[in-house]
C-alpha cells in the first residue's frame, strides 16, 4: 500500500514515486502547509491546480481546534479540508516542544497549555496515535522530543533516548488501533534526532531500522537554529545510513536554495510554512533577483511579473507595479495572489528537480540555479 519505486539518482539526488491509498506522491515535492485545515488564504482546488501532490496538517493545532472527534464525525481531514490527495499530519510535538514556558516533559509523554484558552493537556505517544487514526491521514509522523539548535551532547542524547522509547510505544499503539478500527490504512514514519551530532544521528537511524521496517523517515531536529553546513552534513551521512527504498521526509524545510541543497543530499518530501508567511509581508522568490521584497520603491513601475520564468496565476496575469501597490496599501489581495506565486514556485522548482534528475543534468543545472539565486538576492 505505502511503497516506493526510485527511478532515478544523480550522485546522491533521487527522483521517485511514493504510492499513498490517496494516489501518488512524486518526488522529490515540496508539500504545502494546510495547519488548522487550510493553506492560508486559498482553496484546495486553488492548492491542486499549483501542483501539490500532497499537504500537512497539523495535530496540535486540530486537536485543540476543533478537536479530531468533530473531524471524524465529519469524516477526517480528507472530506473535512475537501482534499482528495495524500495527507500527512505531523505529531504536534515541534509545537508543543516550542512552547518552552508552559510544558513538562517527561518519559511519559509533554503537559502542556493551551495556546487559544489556557487549559491544560498532555500528549503522549499513545494519544498522539489515536489523535492522528482519528484525523485519518494517510503518514502520520510518531511523537518525538526535538531539543533546541545548539544544544549541548546531553540534552540531545536525553531526547534521543525518549524520542527511541517513545517510537516503540508509538508503533505499538499505531498496530493495536489498525487491528481495532476498520479505518483506511496509514503509514507511520519515525522522526530521526540528533541535533548536530554525527554519532547521535548515525545511532538513531541504526536503530530505528533494528526496531521496525518503517514505510518512511522523518529527518527532524534540522532548520533550527544551526549552520547550515552542519545541516548539509548531517543529511549527507543520513543519506547513507536509510534504506534507498524508503522516502525520507525532511521536516520544516522550504526556502528555495535549502530544498536543492537538500535534494542533492537524498531528501524527497519538504514542508514549510514559508511561501504563505512570506506572502504576508509582501516578500516573494524569483528566479532572477532572489527573495524580493515588494515593497520596495524599485518596484512602484516595474511592469515585468514576478518572475518571467513562474506560470503561476499571478505572474500570468499582475505585474510587479500592481504587486507593490496591493503591499503598501494592506489589501487582502495580496496574500492570495504571493501566496499562489510561493507556492507554484516551490513545487516547480520540485518538478524541475526530477526531470533533471531523470535526464542527468541536476548536478549542474542545481549549481547554475543556485548562483543566480544567491548572487542576486534581494534584501528584505
Amino acid at each position: 500500500m505505502f511503497t516506493y519505486d526510485l527511478h532515478a539518482t544523480e550522485s546522491s539526488a533521487r527522483a521517485g514515486t511514493f504510492h499513498t491509498p490517496h494516489g501518488p506522491v512524486a518526488t522529490p515535492a515540496f508539500m504545502p502547509v494546510g495547519t488548522v485545515g487550510t493553506v492560508k488564504g486559498l482553496v484546495m482546488e486553488e492548492v491542486k491546480s499549483l501542483g501539490a501532490q500532497m499537504v500537512l496538517a497539523n495535530t496540535y493545532h486540530l486537536y485543540l481546534r476543533p478537536g479530531e472527534e468533530l473531524v471524524r464525525q465529519l469524516g477526517g481531514l480528507h472530506d473535512f479540508m475537501r482534499w482528495d490527495g495524500p495527507i500527512l499530519t505531523d505529531s504536534g510535538g515541534y509545537q508543543v516542544f516550542s512552547l518552552a514556558d508552559i510544558r513538562d516533559i517527561h518519559d511519559d509523554g509533554v503537559v502542556f497549555q493551551s495556546h487559544i484558552d489556557g487549559s491544560k493537556h498532555t500528549f503522549t505517544p499513545e494519544s498522539v496515535m489515536e489523535v492522528q487514526r482519528a484525523l485519518g491521514a494517510d503518514v502520520v509522523m510518531a511523537f518525538d522530543e526535538c531539543p533546541p539548535g545548539g544544544c549541548d551532547r546531553g540534552t540531545a542524547e536525553e531526547a534521543n533516548r525518549r524520542t527511541l522509547a517513545w517510537l516503540e510505544r508509538c508503533r505499538d499503539r499505531f498496530v493495536g488501533l489498525g487491528a481495532e478500527s476498520a479505518s483506511p490504512p496509514q503509514a507511520l514514519f519515525p522522526v530521526l534526532q540528533g541535533n548536530v551530532y554525527d554519532d547521535l544521528r548515525r545511532e538513531h537511524a541504526r536503530q530505528f531500522q533494528d526496531l521496525d521496517d518503517w514505510s518512511g523517515y522523518g529527518v527532524g531536529g534540522l532548520s533550527v537554529g544551526e549552520a547550515k553546513n552542519d545541516m548539509w552534513r548531517i543529511l549527507e551521512l543520513l543519506h547513507e545510513e536509510l534504506p534507498a527504498d524508503r522516502p525520507r521526509y525532511l521536516m520544516g524545510v522550504g526556502y528555495p536554495d535549502d530544498l536543492l541543497e537538500a535534494i542533492a543530499r537524498g531528501c524527497d518530501l519538504f514542508d514549510c510554512v514559508a511561501p504563505t508567511r512570506n506572502a504576508r509581508h509582501g516578500t516573494a522568490w524569483t528566479s532572477e533577483e532572489g527573495q524580493v521584497n515588494l515593497k520596495a520603491a524599485r518596484f512602484r513601475e516595474d511592469t515585468k511579473p514576478i518572475d518571467e520564468e513562474c506560470d503561476c496565476y499571478t505572474c500570468s496575469r499582475y505585474d510587479r507595479a500592481y504587486l507593490r501597490h496591493l503591499v503598501v496599501s494592506a489589501e487582502w489581495l495580496q496574500v492570495r495572489l504571493l501566496s499562489i506565486h510561493n507556492l507554484r514556485f516551490l513545487v516547480r522548482l520540485g518538478e524541475e528537480a526530477r526531470r533533471r534528475i531523470g535526464e542527468g543534468t541536476f548536478d549542474g543545472w542545481r549549481q547554475e540555479w543556485l548562483e543566480r539565486y544567491r548572487n542576486q538576492r534581494s534584501p528584505v
